[in-house]
Protein backbone atom coordinates (compact mmCIF):
# COMPACT_ATOMS: atom_id res chain seq x y z
CA UNK A 1 0.00 0.00 0.00
CA UNK A 2 2.96 2.39 0.93
CA UNK A 3 4.23 1.94 -2.33
CA UNK A 4 1.02 2.53 -4.54
CA UNK A 5 0.82 5.65 -2.38
CA UNK A 6 4.57 6.73 -3.16
CA UNK A 7 4.22 6.07 -6.70
CA UNK A 8 1.12 8.68 -7.28
CA UNK A 9 3.03 11.30 -5.55
CA UNK A 10 5.52 10.74 -7.91
CA UNK A 11 3.19 10.87 -10.47
CA UNK A 12 1.50 14.09 -9.42
CA UNK A 13 4.59 15.39 -8.94
CA UNK A 14 5.82 14.97 -12.68
CA UNK A 15 2.65 15.87 -14.23
CA UNK A 16 3.07 19.28 -12.11
CA UNK A 17 6.76 19.58 -12.90
CA UNK A 18 5.61 19.30 -16.59
CA UNK A 19 2.96 21.92 -16.32
CA UNK A 20 5.03 24.87 -15.34
CA UNK A 21 7.11 27.31 -16.64
CA UNK A 22 9.43 26.10 -19.13
CA UNK A 23 13.02 25.44 -18.11
CA UNK A 24 16.17 26.60 -19.84
CA UNK A 25 19.13 23.50 -19.77
CA UNK A 26 21.77 25.73 -18.96
CA UNK A 27 24.91 24.06 -20.36
CA UNK A 28 23.12 24.52 -23.86
CA UNK A 29 23.89 27.96 -23.70
CA UNK A 30 26.79 29.20 -26.05
CA UNK A 31 27.93 31.10 -23.07
CA UNK A 32 27.82 28.04 -19.86
CA UNK A 33 31.17 28.86 -19.46
CA UNK A 34 31.05 32.29 -17.87
CA UNK A 35 28.13 31.02 -15.94
CA UNK A 36 28.75 30.80 -12.10
CA UNK A 37 26.84 30.35 -9.00
CA UNK A 38 28.90 33.60 -7.29
CA UNK A 39 27.78 35.95 -10.22
CA UNK A 40 24.74 38.60 -9.81
CA UNK A 41 21.65 37.40 -11.15
CA UNK A 42 19.47 39.97 -12.66
CA UNK A 43 15.38 39.33 -12.20
CA UNK A 44 13.63 41.74 -14.51
CA UNK A 45 9.75 41.98 -14.04
CA UNK A 46 8.04 43.04 -17.39
CA UNK A 47 4.56 44.11 -16.55
CA UNK A 48 1.69 42.01 -18.02
CA UNK A 49 4.35 39.72 -19.81
CA UNK A 50 6.82 38.11 -17.30
CA UNK A 51 10.15 37.84 -16.11
CA UNK A 52 13.85 37.23 -17.46
CA UNK A 53 16.60 36.68 -15.49
CA UNK A 54 20.27 37.85 -16.24
CA UNK A 55 23.25 36.74 -14.86
CA UNK A 56 26.37 38.96 -15.14
CA UNK A 57 29.86 38.60 -15.68
CA UNK A 58 32.28 41.10 -13.82
CA UNK A 59 35.15 38.87 -15.06
CA UNK A 60 34.11 39.72 -18.80
CA UNK A 61 33.02 43.19 -17.97
CA UNK A 62 33.72 44.70 -14.62
CA UNK A 63 32.90 48.10 -14.23
CA UNK A 64 29.71 47.68 -17.20
CA UNK A 65 28.84 45.52 -14.94
CA UNK A 66 29.09 47.84 -11.88
CA UNK A 67 27.38 50.72 -13.74
CA UNK A 68 24.58 48.28 -14.58
CA UNK A 69 23.82 47.37 -10.46
CA UNK A 70 24.06 50.60 -9.91
CA UNK A 71 21.16 52.04 -11.93
CA UNK A 72 19.31 48.83 -10.37
CA UNK A 73 20.13 50.14 -6.91
CA UNK A 74 19.32 52.96 -7.38
CA UNK A 75 15.70 52.05 -8.82
CA UNK A 76 16.35 54.51 -12.29
CA UNK A 77 15.27 51.27 -14.18
CA UNK A 78 11.99 51.07 -12.40
CA UNK A 79 8.73 52.06 -14.55
CA UNK A 80 11.33 52.79 -17.75
CA UNK A 81 10.40 50.66 -20.64
CA UNK A 82 11.99 48.50 -23.51
CA UNK A 83 11.65 51.29 -26.04
CA UNK A 84 13.63 49.99 -29.32
CA UNK A 85 12.81 46.28 -30.51
CA UNK A 86 14.05 44.85 -33.87
CA UNK A 87 13.07 40.98 -34.16
CA UNK A 88 16.01 38.89 -35.26
CA UNK A 89 18.22 41.48 -33.45
CA UNK A 90 17.51 43.02 -29.84
CA UNK A 91 15.12 44.29 -27.81
CA UNK A 92 16.87 47.81 -26.33
CA UNK A 93 15.95 49.33 -22.85
CA UNK A 94 17.14 51.54 -20.12
CA UNK A 95 16.44 55.00 -21.18
CA UNK A 96 16.78 56.89 -18.06
CA UNK A 97 15.84 61.07 -17.27
CA UNK A 98 18.89 61.72 -15.91
CA UNK A 99 21.94 59.17 -17.02
CA UNK A 100 25.01 59.38 -15.12
CA UNK A 101 28.73 60.19 -16.29
CA UNK A 102 29.62 57.38 -19.23
CA UNK A 103 31.98 54.33 -18.84
CA UNK A 104 34.30 53.41 -21.15
CA UNK A 105 33.65 50.72 -23.34
CA UNK A 106 34.57 47.47 -22.25
CA UNK A 107 35.14 46.26 -25.79
CA UNK A 108 38.06 45.35 -28.19
CA UNK A 109 38.25 48.02 -30.64
CA UNK A 110 38.43 50.29 -27.52
CA UNK A 111 41.66 47.95 -26.50
CA UNK A 112 39.46 45.96 -23.68
CA UNK A 113 39.76 42.75 -23.57
CA UNK A 114 36.22 41.17 -23.98
CA UNK A 115 36.17 37.45 -25.46
CA UNK A 116 32.09 37.28 -24.99
CA UNK A 117 30.20 37.23 -27.54
CA UNK A 118 26.68 38.11 -29.00
CA UNK A 119 24.96 35.31 -28.72
CA UNK A 120 21.30 34.93 -28.45
CA UNK A 121 20.07 35.69 -25.01
CA UNK A 122 23.66 38.09 -24.17
CA UNK A 123 22.83 41.22 -22.53
CA UNK A 124 25.08 44.28 -23.94
CA UNK A 125 25.33 48.23 -23.77
CA UNK A 126 23.83 50.51 -26.16
CA UNK A 127 25.71 53.37 -27.45
CA UNK A 128 26.83 56.56 -29.61
CA UNK A 129 29.02 56.09 -32.35
CA UNK A 130 31.26 57.38 -29.55
CA UNK A 131 33.08 54.56 -27.76
CA UNK A 132 33.34 55.48 -24.68
CA UNK A 133 29.48 56.86 -24.29
CA UNK A 134 27.85 54.58 -22.52
CA UNK A 135 25.45 55.37 -19.88
CA UNK A 136 22.21 53.65 -18.55
CA UNK A 137 20.95 51.93 -22.46
CA UNK A 138 21.61 48.36 -22.52
CA UNK A 139 20.19 45.75 -25.33
CA UNK A 140 19.55 41.82 -24.57
CA UNK A 141 19.99 39.89 -28.18
CA UNK A 142 17.44 38.09 -29.90
CA UNK A 143 18.84 36.41 -32.53
CA UNK A 144 23.17 35.77 -32.72
CA UNK A 145 24.45 39.19 -34.50
CA UNK A 146 28.19 38.69 -34.09
CA UNK A 147 28.48 41.96 -36.12
CA UNK A 148 28.95 43.43 -32.93
CA UNK A 149 31.58 41.78 -31.35
CA UNK A 150 34.42 43.81 -30.57
CA UNK A 151 32.65 47.13 -30.80
CA UNK A 152 29.68 46.72 -27.88
CA UNK A 153 30.51 45.85 -24.11
CA UNK A 154 28.92 42.20 -23.61
CA UNK A 155 28.59 41.80 -19.97
CA UNK A 156 25.93 38.83 -19.73
CA UNK A 157 23.76 36.82 -21.06
CA UNK A 158 19.97 35.06 -19.93
CA UNK A 159 19.39 32.09 -18.20
CA UNK A 160 15.69 31.80 -17.71
CA UNK A 161 13.03 33.77 -20.15
CA UNK A 162 13.53 32.72 -23.46
CA UNK A 163 10.18 32.47 -24.27
CA UNK A 164 9.31 36.14 -23.21
CA UNK A 165 12.59 37.43 -25.08
CA UNK A 166 11.11 35.75 -28.26
CA UNK A 167 7.40 37.32 -27.71
CA UNK A 168 8.79 40.67 -27.26
CA UNK A 169 11.36 40.91 -30.15
CA UNK A 170 7.70 40.29 -31.96
CA UNK A 171 5.58 42.97 -30.86
CA UNK A 172 4.52 45.59 -33.47
CA UNK A 173 6.52 48.80 -33.81
CA UNK A 174 6.21 51.96 -35.74
CA UNK A 175 8.59 53.10 -38.16
CA UNK A 176 10.88 54.00 -35.40
CA UNK A 177 11.36 50.58 -33.90
CA UNK A 178 9.59 51.57 -31.02
CA UNK A 179 6.64 49.41 -29.40
CA UNK A 180 3.36 50.58 -30.49
CA UNK A 181 2.01 49.34 -26.73
CA UNK A 182 4.59 50.04 -24.30
CA UNK A 183 6.40 47.26 -22.55
CA UNK A 184 7.18 48.43 -19.41
CA UNK A 185 9.58 47.74 -16.42
CA UNK A 186 7.51 46.71 -13.76
CA UNK A 187 10.59 45.96 -11.39
CA UNK A 188 14.22 44.97 -11.69
CA UNK A 189 16.29 43.57 -9.22
CA UNK A 190 19.74 41.99 -8.51
CA UNK A 191 20.73 39.06 -5.98
CA UNK A 192 24.58 40.04 -5.64
CA UNK A 193 25.76 36.40 -4.36
CA UNK A 194 28.98 36.72 -3.38
CA UNK A 195 30.12 39.24 -5.62
CA UNK A 196 30.84 42.75 -3.96
CA UNK A 197 30.01 45.68 -6.05
CA UNK A 198 32.69 48.66 -6.79
CA UNK A 199 32.66 52.18 -7.42
CA UNK A 200 32.08 52.80 -10.94
CA UNK A 201 34.76 54.67 -13.08
CA UNK A 202 33.16 57.09 -15.24
CA UNK A 203 35.42 57.34 -19.17
CA UNK A 204 35.53 61.41 -18.46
Amino acid sequence: MKKIILLVIILMLTVVGCSGEPTEDLSDLPYYSYLNDDNPVVTINIKDRGKIRIQLFPEVAENTVNNFIKYIEDGDYENSSFHRVIEDFMIQGGKVDNPNCPIRGEFASNGYDNNLSHYRGVISMARTHIKNSATSQFFIVHKNSFSLDGNYASFGGLISGFDILDDLAKVKTNLSEAPIEDIIIESITVDLNTYTYKRVNCAY
